[in-house]
């Protein structure tokens, strides 16, 4: 598939970007972990957003902006007729940095972003409920309810003022009417999330301030969060990389991601696997706990679009570490 200045291959973006595009209104893809492979035309004269991953400031509108007890939120309104990957998309921002958190299309489920990745664990864990841990606007809810019939979900979002713009930017209050018995929202610590007989799986997407939370670099955490579940069940977690951009100039998004999977292997050992975005070091990743299921049978339990992503999946060994740069440890 062709826009005028790039060509997009089949990789999913992680789109918690550092855009700034609450002020320049140009989401900043390529450097935070969208990975469209960039090919401009040098002589054209859109090349020069497209080689900063940008979009045209005349494309996007901003729809919503306010500071709650605990975001800067925004919302965002990218044109439909803008020549850029995200053409069409309503995005939410809460960060500073503007790192988005929810993407949403009112005319489509897929959103060529992490979330699709999301709804790859339903056919691979036990039947029972999921929760969301960091709900945000519902990207990821809507995908899996969509595409998985049988899916009961849970979600926890910190913030009551993300859940009232998500019902009214992004579609969520039709969800929740659409699917009464099989979406429950809850604004409170997800961490605390529980449900009887434990959960069939849990989404972790937890991030504050531009980067993962850090309770998520604690071991304990990940025991906690593994007791929750039943017999069987899976963690599926967004544990961001160097390409999300923190707040804290300080930090580093590569380096709590070390930290984050770190914590995770103290906890699942061995069953523990790696997605990476893009197949770039310094792109954000996702984790899943379990052993990984049969390939073809995993494949043929997902939709179409889905399926690519089957054989990205690699085996964590631990070894991380360069007192200065980063080699992570995909087999």
């Amino acid at each position: 598939m062709k826009l005028a200045a790039i060509q997009i291959f089949p990789t999913i973006p992680n789109p918690r970007i550092s855009a700034a595009a609450a002020t320049r209104h140009r989401s900043n893809l390529f450097a935070a972990g969208y990975p469209f492979e960039v090919k401009a035309h040098k002589s054209s004269a859109a090349t020069k957003y497209y080689d900063d991953n940008g979009i045209p400031v005349e494309d996007v509108k901003t729809l919503v902006k306010f500071k709650s007890r605990h975001n800067y939120i925004r919302v965002l309104q990218v044109s439909r007729t803008a020549d850029h990957p995200l053409a069409g998309s309503r995005l939410l921002l809460l960060d500073s940095p503007g790192n988005i958190h929810s993407i949403y299309y009112p005319y489509k489920s897929i959103t060529n972003a992490y979330f699709d990745v999301f709804a790859m664990m339903p056919p691979i864990v036990p039947p029972g409920p999921l929760a969301i841990l960091g709900f945000g606007a519902g990207s990821a809810a809507k995908l899996v309810l969509e595409m998985h019939p049988n899916a009961v979900i849970h979600g926890w979002e910190l913030d009551p003022s993300v859940i009232s713009v998500a019902r009214e930017y992004f579609g969520l209050e039709k969800l929740e009417k659409e699917h009464p018995d099989r979406l429950y929202i809850h604004t409170g610590n997800a961490l605390n999330a529980s449900t009887k007989d434990g959960f069939s799986g849990i989404f972790v997407d937890l991030f504050s301030k531009g980067c993962v939370i850090p309770r998520l670099a604690d071991p304990s955490t990940w025991e906690r969060l593994k007791r929750a579940l039943r017999k069987g069940g899976r963690v599926m977690a967004n544990v961001g990389g160097r390409c999300v951009e923190p707040e804290d100039i300080r930090k580093d998004g590569g380096v709590i991601m070390v930290e984050t999977l770190k914590a995770m292997h103290q906890v699942f050992g061995d069953e523990l696997f790696v997605l990476n975005l893009n197949d770039r070091e310094d792109e954000s990743s996702l984790a899943l706990t379990g052993k990984l299921p049969d390939a073809n049978e995993w494949k043929k339990a997902l939709e179409k679009p889905l399926r690519f992503y089957v054989d990205l999946w690699k085996g964590y060994d631990g070894i991380l570490a360069a007192e200065q740069e980063l080699k992570f440890p995909w087999k």
